[in-house]
């Protein structure tokens, strides 16, 4: 995947740039003119080159932190009741946590889901590639339409599918074409949505090529749900994420308030976005503002409040159910549970799915990362993965700012999905390696090197995409926290790579509550870390 957009550029970027491109200054002047040309339509704070892929990589950014909440820690209530302010709090037993170890394993257990599915099969990332295993995927949801209609009793099985507009519209065989003969022959049970990011408008989007346009702003959403079962990941629909590509999966099986918040939230960001048609056109949904079209202000306004929706009433809903059971004064055993027919084991794991959206000024994910890194103590551990070491610098400042203990996993050169790409791409491997000797002088020179570690993540032949966090906290005792990313780095997630649409994954696991299962979680989860 293309690295998102660039900041603008100045003096001390150009200079780090031409030490990248010896003896093409030329080619770095006709860059930025370009560069300044096509971003007179946008924002002065926010104006970017889609030309070059290393800029982000390249100039120092200071994002503008965002106020925590200010009920953090409010007395009597859970170490985390904050966030519950701003999310939905999904309770559920860590036996229905399941944390998958690789591609393959990714892979068949979507077919499998596929395959026994009777009512939804809900499939957002950013594309959907066209290889063979690509293809196996699309003829396996085939077949289950199929099956739906020819069964004694059909079902009423619908498939909803989101990809990013720009990333699946690549090539003359691409995302769409693939999906286009399930649209043809299940028109009425298939919807395909391409979300449109609104920054790709007017004389921009007529003059940037195919790959560079994806630099403006991508739909990054990874959820893949059949039925009451959901798999959250970084990963792609493409080959490579189903073979030789790490990242991290995290199987909930039959979880339905889960899979209800995530069918409501794809099909939020579906409204949004352009509907693919049988013949390969696309248009909006009736009485929706166009994405680059409308009017921008109309249309975020628009976006903001129908994604918003899902999100508060998802949390109204949660936090009605927790006064009713979790946290009241009247818990009933779980014994007491199975006789008034409910027959769920005990919540010992917390899941909230954090959500950013910068284009829609949606920025949860932002929010809560950056109050719970400052607020790491001394004894907490805090392990820290990532394929792009991109921190901004106000994550840079955290980390080295605070008491806890952190190991970092990096994706070593040869791992990087751009080692060996041809043209300036290729450069970027060794680019992210000058950051990493940047930052890990700067902790040197802090003497911060026995609680800051760095370690570098290679396997022959494979690449790695992982991203996220996993902390175990002194005040959580036997638990851990994981947050689980969809955004390729920490700058993406807060938006300073390019306006993405993101979904993230908070868990909060202790042991309170059955420990066998738990500590299989806790096992399986460090994997996520350390694969």
């Amino acid at each position: 995947m293309a690295v998102a957009a660039a900041a603008a550029a100045g003096p001390v970027f150009w200079r780090r740039l031409l030490g990248l491109l010896p003896g093409r200054p030329g080619l770095a002047a006709l860059l930025g003119r370009l560069s300044d040309r096509l971003g007179r339509n946008r924002d002065r704070q926010r104006r970017r080159s889609p030309w070059l892929l290393l800029a982000p990589l390249l100039s120092p950014t200071v994002p503008q932190v965002t106020s925590p909440p200010c009920c953090l820690c409010p007395e009597g209530v859970h170490r985390f009741q904050w966030i519950r302010n701003l999310v939905p709090e999904f309770g559920v037993s860590s036996s229905h946590v399941r944390v998958l170890s690789s591609p393959a394993e990714f892979f068949e257990l979507m077919k499998g889901q596929i395959r026994v599915a009777k009512r939804r099969v809900v499939m957002a990332s950013l594309y959907l590639g066209t290889g063979p295993l690509e293809q196996e995927l699309v003829d396996c949801l085939e077949s289950t339409l199929e099956k739906s209609l020819q069964a004694k009793f059909p079902s009423n099985l619908k498939v909803s599918i989101l990809l990013d507009f720009t990333r699946g519209s690549r090539g003359r065989k691409n995302s769409r074409t693939m999906l286009l003969p399930l649209l043809q022959r299940f028109p009425e049970q298939v919807r395909v949505s391409l979300f449109h990011t609104p920054h790709l408008r007017g004389l921009l989007r007529l003059l940037i090529p195919e790959r560079f346009n994806e630099t403006i702003g991508l739909q990054h959403i990874k959820v893949y749900l059949f039925d009451n079962s959901v798999i959250l990941s970084g990963a792609n629909l493409s080959d490579s994420y189903f073979t030789n590509r790490q990242d991290r999966y995290v199987f909930l099986q039959d979880c339905v308030e889960i899979a209800d918040f995530f069918t409501e939230l794809v099909d939020a960001v579906g409204d949004v976005s352009l509907q693919l048609q049988g013949d390969d056109t696309v248009q909006v949904v009736d009485g929706m503002v166009h994405p680059y079209k409308g009017d921008r202000a109309e249309y975020c306004k628009a976006a903001n409040k129908r994604v918003m929706d899902v999100i508060n009433s998802a949390r109204t809903r949660q936090q009605m159910l927790h006064a009713q059971t979790f946290h009241s004064n009247s818990l009933l055993t779980q014994e007491d549970a199975a006789a008034a027919g409910d027959r769920r084991p005990a919540p010992d794991t917390w899941i909230y799915p954090l959500i950013q959206m910068k284009p829609f000024e949606i920025q949860i994910d932002e929010i809560v990362t950056e109050t719970l890194l400052t607020e790491a103590e001394r004894g907490a551990k805090v392990y820290l993965t990532t394929g792009y070491f991109n921190l901004t610098q106000a994550y840079m400042d955290l980390v080295l700012g605070t008491r806890a203990e952190y190991q970092i996993l990096l994706a070593s050169p040869e791992v990087n999905g751009f080692f060996g790409a041809k043209g300036v791409a290729g450069a970027i491997p060794a680019a992210y390696v000058h950051i990493e000797r940047q930052f890990y002088s700067e902790v040197c020179s802090l003497g911060q090197q026995e609680r800051v570690q760095l370690q570098e993540y290679w396997r022959r032949g494979w690449t790695f995409h992982a991203k996220g966090a996993r902390a175990a906290l002194p005040e959580v005792r036997g638990g851990v926290l994981c947050h689980l990313r969809a955004a390729e780095s920490p700058g993406e997630a807060v938006g300073e790579d390019g306006d993405s649409t993101d979904q993230e994954l908070l868990l909060r696991t202790h042991s309170m509550r059955n420990p066998a299962a738990h500590g299989q979680l806790l096992s399986s989860s460090a994997h996520l870390f350390f694969p």
